[in-house]
């Protein structure tokens, strides 16, 4: 294959979500997989609506992304070349300047450029869905410019991708209409013509497509949701395509050896958020320790030694880093401060006529913990605590009753993780101290 050369080629006019930088994974991955060059083109001719900060976001995204691009055009930094070659076309008779009453102002007239239609078929192959041919007769003479420095998408996106030696145009499926127009614009101007690959739409849960009035977050959003870029790249390569076999998991490096345009599926592809977060755990679970702990940017009031010790419960319960983040001030808290106990809810899972249970619960608890040595592991304290409680009567509450007043003891919370990883975390002389706060108020 001769050097391949993919864009990426945004409109800076708002924040874009996954189905747009989606587009940005497969044009990198294909790129670099045949050693290839991808291109950034920030389409910024819309000047109404093309603002600075959609286009910083849209770098900061590629960047977070590891979407390293090996060139960057402005479209609006092209606009005498889009003259010159309309010029081009309307001196060799192939464009003309058509006087038009406006649009938005029937009494007043405009002079619109357009393309002089050869009618027929065209014909492309796509890398996805084969040969389409279209009949462009319907498409009589379109207009491709509005002024000679107003030049259309169309006509603009043509000579940008020529100019800038692109080889294969990869976008999604709603383009495909857009392809006939841009081809007879091509032929016209003596470009050659690029592959095509059209991708699947991304859809939402409800098989409509994926926008922001349905949802759609901006890509950045999730960055500040605590999503790590690994999962967000890993996700967004298989929404439409699949590696060939059951492989969940691919880092960037893997995705570029075996990205291939021919297992791109045809059928649109559902934005799963619950499979999302799935596949973002994975990647937390993945990082090591002081990985972890970067990015979980934990505040400074928080005991670095004790956050580090609570590592294990977050690494298991939590899906994104700001869900890590709440589980220290909420389910967590009781690590970091002592907790304010309530009679009541100490007797909650005891039966009425078992007051007692949960007295007496403590004081066996509390004498074989205070028979156990410091850094002992969750399940070590298990091994030792729970005999207990599954001895406990059935007619008594059975080990609910025993449980449930040592976490709430140690906790201070109706949720919180378990009792036997609390000890191993407070240590079992702090764990000690407040089942005998509890066994006061009792």
């Amino acid at each position: 294959m001769s050097t391949v050369v993919t864009r990426f080629a945004p409109s800076p006019t708002g924040l874009l979500h996954a189905g747009n930088y989606r587009t940005a994974v497969f044009a990198y991955l294909f790129a670099k997989h045949n050693d290839g060059t991808f291109i950034l083109r920030i389409e910024d001719t819309d000047t109404a609506r093309s603002k600075p900060e959609y286009e910083q976001n849209i770098l900061e995204a590629l960047t977070w992304l590891g979407l390293e691009y090996d060139a960057f055009f402005r479209q609006s930094e092209n606009a005498s070349r889009h003259t010159e070659l309309l010029l081009k076309l309307i001196s060799e008779g192939k464009a003309y300047v058509s006087k038009e009453p406006s649009k938005e102002s029937p009494e007043k007239s405009v002079e619109l450029i357009r393309f002089k239609n050869p009618g027929g078929n065209v014909s492309f192959t796509d890398s996805i869905r084969g040969t389409i041919s279209m009949d462009v007769a319907d498409l009589n003479d379109f207009v491709i410019a509005r002024s000679l420095t107003e030049p259309l998408f169309h006509f603009a996106v043509v000579v940008d991708d020529a100019d800038e030696g692109v080889t294969h145009i990869i976008r999604g499926e709603d383009h495909i209409s857009n392809t006939p127009r841009q081809i007879l614009i091509r032929e016209a101007l003596g470009f050659p013509q690029p592959f095509y690959a059209h991708l699947p739409l991304i859809l939402s849960p409800d098989r409509t497509k994926l926008s922001k009035r349905k949802g759609a977050k901006a890509i950045t959003e999730y960055r500040a949701m605590g999503f790590l870029s690994a999962a967000v790249l890993n996700y967004l390569s298989y929404l439409g395509w699949n590696p060939g076999d059951n492989t969940e998991y691919l880092s960037k490096e893997d995705l570029v050896k075996v990205f291939d345009l021919s297992r791109v599926q045809k059928g649109g592809a559902v934005f799963d958020e619950a499979k999302f977060l799935s596949i973002n755990q994975h990647w937390m679970r993945a990082l090591d320790d002081n990985a972890f702990l970067k990015e979980l940017a934990a505040p400074e009031s928080f005991s670095s030694e004790m956050v580090r010790k609570a590592l294990p419960l977050m690494r298991d319960r939590a899906q994104t880093f700001a869900e890590a983040r709440e589980m220290l001030s909420g389910d967590l808290s009781c690590l970091f401060e002592t907790p304010i106990l309530d009679k009541n809810t100490l007797l909650a899972k005891n039966p009425a006529e078992c007051p007692h249970v949960a007295k007496t619960a403590l004081e066996v608890l509390l004498e074989a913990l205070e028979r156990l040595p410091e850094g002992l592991s969750a399940e070590h304290v298990k091994e030792a605590l729970m005999p207990y409680a599954e001895r406990n009567p059935k007619e008594t509450g059975g080990r609910g009753a025993v449980l449930w007043p040592l976490r709430y003891a140690l906790s201070g919370k109706e949720r919180s993780p378990d009792p036997f990883s609390l000890i191993a975390i407070l240590g079992t002389q702090e764990a000690a101290r407040r089942i005998r706060t509890a066994l006061a108020i009792l």
